[in-house]
């Protein structure tokens, strides 16, 4: 006989399977869904039942006949229901109001003003009170679900090692939770784009996929067999503290040539402006002004595009020392499709080409026959869609993997 925890577990998982078919495929019949899941007439009416009432479900109008009544259509309704999405990086916090198809409504962008260690937590949490405070309406909030840079243990909710932002082992997740009495999510900033390309963007159906972005750090997002690996702390994917030069230099982290140093924007920023002072003639110096002395990545790829000498030598240098940290990647996890994300990575087809060709000169033939290599296509809102795919994945189950069989039965 089985035990009433494993009953309600199973009523659970099978909702959720069912909400998630509605999402896709819907607007569906009760009938269809059973046939789909291969789960019983009466198992779907209660869970619908509850969808409905709970508001995540609506009836939408009949289907074709095929004999009897016309069948009543179901639809998920994303609307009646918002979560606050933040992404915390080293210069900013956004904090944004977003439906359950990782719609946003509402977006606002503050700056971090400098701020490190519980200073920033404080501010982050004043920051989060006005927000919420104006969202009070008849919608119901489901959660936060905060995304950050660094070591990430999602499943404690913490954050084990930041050194930008001077966190270390902060317990960011209860301290939100504390405050506003609200379920709250916390995970990595790559985990969460990885997750929301496999929910929300082109790659839905790819079982072995890799996201690395390049922005003021670098890191992977890695899913395996339909699985995001996190690793004992959160610590899987810290691509940026991998070494590509034993002998390179000495990063914040304690070891030398970690590829960060490298690819990063910083150290890419660096590397221009020190040629720029050197003498180098190129169209980037257009970009500074009196009141400007720095080159932004969207300005670098703009110059890449128009063919500038210097933003095309160094668009291959950032290909080369990208390549030696990516082949690894290739070896270990033997992925189908590697997503490149980053201000830098974005309109820069020369970056992808030129990667493309030096991985296949370095990468086992086999592993790079059918490697895909391209870029997000989660669009300029990235980071809130992964925000709200941290949150919704998990609250919703929203599927990673196809294998819903173990999970069905026959109540």
């Amino acid at each position: 006989m089985k035990r009433t925890g494993d009953l309600k577990l199973i009523q659970e998982l099978n909702r959720s399977i069912i909400l998630e078919t509605i999402r896709k495929h819907g607007p569906i019949s009760r009938s269809e869904i059973a046939k789909q899941n291969e789960l019983s007439p009466t198992t779907v009416t209660s869970a619908v039942a509850e969808l409905i009432n709970d508001g995540y479900v609506s009836e939408s109008g009949t289907g074709i006949s095929r004999g009897g009544r016309r069948p009543i259509l179901l639809e998920f309704s994303p609307n009646n229901h918002y979560l606050i999405g933040v992404s915390i990086s080293y210069t900013k916090i956004t904090i944004a109001d977003i439906n359950l198809e990782a719609k946003i409504n509402i977006k606002k962008i503050y700056p971090t003003k400098g701020y490190t260690g519980v200073t920033l937590i404080n501010y982050l949490l004043q920051l989060l009170e006005d927000f919420y405070k104006l969202r009070q309406d008849h919608r119901i909030c489901i959660g936060i679900s905060i995304i950050i840079q660094g070591i990430v243990d999602a499943k404690k909710g913490i954050v084990h090692y930041n050194p930008v932002l001077l966190l270390e082992d902060v317990y960011l997740r209860d301290s939100v939770e504390y405050h506003f009495r609200l379920p709250t999510w916390l995970d990595n900033d790559t985990n969460a784009y990885v997750l929301a390309e496999k929910n929300f963007g082109r790659f839905q159906d790819i079982e072995n996929l890799i996201y690395i972005t390049i922005g003021e750090g670098v890191g992977a997002g890695v899913i395996a067999n339909h699985h995001l690996c996190r690793g004992e702390k959160g610590g899987t994917g810290e691509l940026g503290h991998t070494s590509i030069d034993v002998s390179g230099k000495v990063c914040g982290c304690g070891n030398r040539g970690c590829l960060e140093n490298y690819v990063s924007w910083p150290a890419t920023s660096n590397r221009i402006m020190k040629r720029i002072l050197e003498g180098c003639d190129t169209q980037l110096t257009d970009y500074l002004t009196n009141n400007k002395d720095f080159i932004t990545p969207a300005e670098f790829v703009e110059a890449v595009n128009e063919g500038d000498g210097l933003a095309i030598e160094v668009t291959h240098e950032i290909a080369e020392y990208l390549s030696a940290g990516i082949v690894n990647v290739v070896h270990l996890f033997n992925p189908q499709v590697i997503i490149l994300g980053g201000d830098v990575t974005n309109q820069n087809q020369l970056l992808i080409e030129s990667l493309r060709e030096k991985l296949r000169q370095k990468t086992l033939k086999t592993l790079y026959k059918d490697l895909y290599i391209t870029t997000s296509s989660l669009g300029k809102e990235f980071e809130m869609v992964g925000a709200a795919s941290v949150l919704l994945q998990d609250k919703f189950q929203f599927k990673l993997t196809h294998d819903h069989h173990r999970l069905k039965t026959s109540l």
